[in-house]
């Protein structure tokens, strides 16, 4: 694992993790921003759709092992982990 290419939610994340092959963490995978054919292989191997060139960032639903495998890809710059986003239109309770 490269550490040094993890945010450090995900690496924090990754602590909590019960079962390392089971995908269960949402990541940004930020790459270089043209892949070779083998590079773009091993992202569809992970799951990953919609791999192009041109395209540098991917969204994919990861396990721990295929998160240490990508970080240690020369051609992955870092990943990040994907928030869980909340309705924008959710009551605020405020003192009146």
């Amino acid at each position: 694992m490269n550490y040094q290419k993890l945010d450090a939610a995900l690496a924090t994340a990754l602590n909590d993790v019960q079962n390392s092959e089971k995908p269960s963490l949402t990541v940004f995978i930020h790459t270089e921003p043209i892949l070779n054919s083998a590079a773009t292989a091993v992202l569809e191997s992970f799951g990953v759709n919609g791999v192009t060139s041109g395209k540098d960032i991917f969204t994919a639903t990861l396990s721990l092992n295929a998160i240490s495998q990508l970080s240690e890809q020369p051609w992955v710059k870092y990943l990040k982990r994907s928030q869980q986003l909340g309705l924008v239109n959710r009551r605020i309770n405020t003192p009146k």
